[in-house]
Order: C-alpha cells, then structure tokens, then sequence
C-alpha cells in the first residue's frame, strides 16, 4: 500500500471529511463542509488547502519542512510523501487546515483556486 493510499485511508475515517471528485480532475479528494481540503494526485503527491492565515501563520515552519513545496500565490501546499513521518505531518496539516476553514473563513477562501497539481 503507498503512503498516500494509506493516508486517504487514515482521513476517510475522519468523520469532517467525504470523499469528493477534486476539482482539479486528477486523483481523489477529500472535502468538509466548507470545501476542498486535499487532493492525493498521485502515490506520493497530495496537495492541502489551507486559508492564506494559517499559511502567513505556519509559513516559517512550512518552509522548513522538507516535505513540503509551496507555490506563491496558492492556498494549497504540496506534500511529496516519503516515509512514515510525512503522513503524520499530513494529517497534522489536515487538522489545521480543517480548523482555519471552520473558525476564520474569508470569502476569497470559500471557492478554492487551482490546487498546485497543473
């Protein structure tokens, strides 16, 4: 099993998210009720939305991480799984993700733009 079907696996179980057609057409993706969350385009691959506050607010720290590959301008972060540790990372980022969007949703983050995957 890849690491990201094993982490679709883990957050399908989550009872805030749904398995979902992604918008961007590539891969599976999950949703809550306020929209998009992530998208798992390929075996490594998956892309997050987060709002441009937990971005600004968890920048440094994102940055830092080797896992992730940021995209100006972009509400998702881009997560290239590699080993175990980088599943937790995702799923932590999911949590994030998943409060930013029920506790501080801004308008421009309702309609997500195009996930990273392009």
């Amino acid at each position: 099993m890849t690491l990201a079907l094993r982490a679709m696996t883990r957050l399908a179980n989550w009872p805030d998210l749904a398995e979902a057609r992604p918008s961007c057409g590539t891969g599976r993706a999950l949703r809550s009720a306020q929209g998009e969350i992530v998208h798992f385009h390929s075996d490594h691959d998956v892309d997050l939305h987060l709002t441009d506050r937990a971005i600004r607010r968890f920048e440094d720290h994102l940055k830092g991480a080797t896992a992730v590959r940021m995209v100006p301008g972009s509400r998702w972060v881009t997560l290239h799984l590699e080993v175990d540790a980088d599943i937790d990372l995702l799923l932590t980022l999911v949590s994030v993700a998943l409060q930013a969007h029920l506790t501080s949703p801004v308008a421009d983050d309702a309609v997500p733009a195009s996930c990273n995957d392009r």
